[in-house]
């Protein structure tokens, strides 16, 4: 029983027991064995036991107490250090977050804005396309006109350049009408030209028989007046455009003059 009281105290130490509860036991134990008659060996070996486990458990939930008390204390500042960490980078995220919401904003912002942009961009190109196309077909115009115009001018130079040369033959013909046939042009305003026959009445041989003769538009000859009139003067102003013979009409119409003239006289 001695080795067994032995070998607990020993295990004791060994587990970090407290020494001092040792000679307590120890002396409790020596106590009991100078009694041994009046005590049963078993009992006071329980007793012991018990007294010893108590001490024991006393020491080491001391211990074990304290322990976990620290290990407490440092899970608690642990913790708490890294619900400080983690709370500061929530409030990192949350301000990463709203940083990201503002970014978002803007871009969305932006994007809005580059699309009016590109919205009145398109309508600006659809305004310079039509007046590209308004000013090609103005400048297309103006280029149809110029033609024309030169066309026209390319005509009234050909007429004018014609009726030059018809005011020229009759110029050149004017002094012999007048030997020869007693016969006097004059020109006239608006470009006319005016025949004066005399020695057609043989009762007056001064008295005048005037036809006046004009170019049209066309550059065709044109009879605008006849004193006195004539009936064959439309048959002789063809005539006169179809052979352009300018000699042959002013005969003719002198012929028709002593025609009429003889016809009065009768």
């Amino acid at each position: 029983m001695v080795t067994t009281k032995t070998t607990c105290a020993k295990r004791f130490e060994q587990q970090g027991g407290a020494v001092e509860a040792a000679p307590s036991v120890r002396g409790g134990w020596y106590s009991a064995m100078g009694n041994a008659p009046a005590e049963d060996e078993v009992t006071l070996f329980e007793r012991d036991m018990k007294e010893f486990w108590s001490q024991f458990k006393i020491s080491y939930g001391t211990e074990q107490n304290n322990q976990t008390s620290a290990l407490r204390d440092l899970c608690k500042e642990t913790l708490e250090a890294l619900a400080e960490k983690w709370s500061k980078k929530l409030k990192e995220e949350d301000v990463m977050i709203d940083k990201i919401h503002e970014y978002n904003n803007e871009i969305l912002q932006q994007s809005k804005y580059i699309a009016e942009k590109e919205e009145q961009l398109t309508e600006i190109k659809s305004k310079l396309n039509q007046e590209q196309e308004q000013q090609k077909n103005l400048t297309d115009s103006i280029q149809e006109l110029k033609q024309e115009l030169m066309r026209k001018m390319e005509i009234k130079s050909s007429k004018n350049k014609a009726a030059k040369e018809k005011l020229e033959q009759v110029s050149k013909i004017k002094t012999l009408f007048k030997e020869h046939l007693a016969l006097e042009m004059r020109r006239i305003p608006e470009e006319q030209l005016q025949f004066i026959f005399r020695h057609i009445d043989h009762k007056d041989p001064d008295k005048p028989y005037v036809c006046t003769l004009s170019i049209n538009e066309q550059g065709d000859y044109e009879v605008t007046s006849c004193t006195p009139p004539l009936d064959c003067i439309a048959e002789l102003q063809l005539k006169l455009r179809e052979t352009n013979n300018f000699s042959a009409f002013v005969a003719n119409i002198r012929k028709a003059f002593t025609a009429l003239s003889y016809k009065q006289s009768a």
